[in-house]
Order: structure tokens, then C-alpha cells, then sequence
């Protein structure tokens, strides 16, 4: 009888640790998972080069373009050239700066910015994800997933920049 007494509690504190995670602790797989809706980060380290990849987006337009958003920082030792940018197969259109100095950066959009690219008949869904490769001359080739988002709220005013074609007049 007495032993039910220190044993019951004991079972029951056991059972309510583990079954409401809290037996997990810090590393719980619910308490590491994150839904990135601002831009996916990456970075590129190898030898005395390290490239940050910042806020990335891709926004889809109603002409089947996806205009890239996001910034590149070059932490590395050695100034660095993007080459170019990739998505399911289809390169970039880039504009304006492919040069990143050291502590440096390329900016993709926004008041700052000192670059442009922008995918050509990709017509991608907004709310899906896409594998984005970024290809450097120093640091190398880096591909992470990024969040399509449509030309909406704070990415209204992000256009591909592309002039519609007009039909000919007779």
C-alpha cells in the first residue's frame, strides 16, 4: 500500500514530462522548426571566403517573371564576382552590379539596391518553393529552397521591369 503511494505520483509526473515534449528539451524538432516568409538565408564558407545570402524571395508577376529580392554580403578576404543566377534550369537576366568588394554587397531590390534579376517565363505559383542557385567566381555555386511570393502588400511596387510587347497598329 505504501509503495502505491510513492510509486503512483512518480509514474504520473513521468508520463506528463514525456507526453507533452517537455521531456525533449531544447533541441524538440517542434521548437526548431521555422517558417521563413520574410526571405530564406544561406552562406558559402570555404577557405578565406565567406558569402552571406540574406532575405531571399523570389516574386512572381502576372507575366510569368519572377523578380529575385534579397542581399549578397561578402565577409570573405578576397573581392568576388556573382556570375549568375539559376532556377530550374532557366538563368537570370542580371542588371547593375555583379561585383562584390570586400564586407561589400549586391542588393536585389528595394530603395538600395544595386542590382536586378529577373527569370523570364518561369511562371511560378506564389506560396511555392524553389531551389535558387547563386554562382560566384571565388566563393563557388551555392542552391538553397526560397519562398515564392506574390506581387502583393510589400512587394507590390517589385516589377520584372520588362516592357510589354505591343501589337502593331495598321
Amino acid at each position: 500500500m505504501r509503495l502505491r503511494i510513492f510509486v503512483t505520483p512518480l509514474v504520473i509526473a513521468a508520463l506528463a514530462i514525456s507526453l507533452t515534449g517537455c521531456g525533449a528539451g531544447s533541441n524538440a524538432t517542434t521548437r526548431l522548426t521555422k517558417k521563413v516568409t520574410d526571405g530564406q538565408e544561406a552562406e558559402i564558407k570555404n577557405d578565406n571566403n565567406k558569402m552571406i545570402l540574406r532575405n531571399f524571395v523570389l516574386v512572381a508577376q502576372p507575366d510569368g517573371s519572377a523578380v529575385v529580392v534579397g542581399t549578397a554580403v561578402n565577409r570573405g578576404l578576397n573581392d568576388d564576382a556573382l556570375l549568375g543566377l539559376a532556377i530550374n534550369g532557366v538563368q537570370a537576366q542580371l542588371t547593375g552590379s555583379s561585383t562584390i568588394a570586400q564586407n561589400g554587397t549586391i542588393i536585389f531590390e528595394g530603395e538600395t539596391a544595386n542590382a536586378k534579376a529577373v527569370f523570364q517565363g518561369v511562371n511560378l505559383k506564389p506560396g511555392t518553393n524553389v531551389d535558387l542557385s547563386l554562382f560566384f567566381g571565388v566563393a563557388g555555386e551555392i542552391s538553397f529552397k526560397v519562398l515564392v511570393r506574390g506581387a502583393e502588400g510589400i512587394y507590390a511596387d517589385i516589377t520584372s521591369g520588362l516592357v510589354p510587347p505591343t501589337e502593331p497598329t495598321a
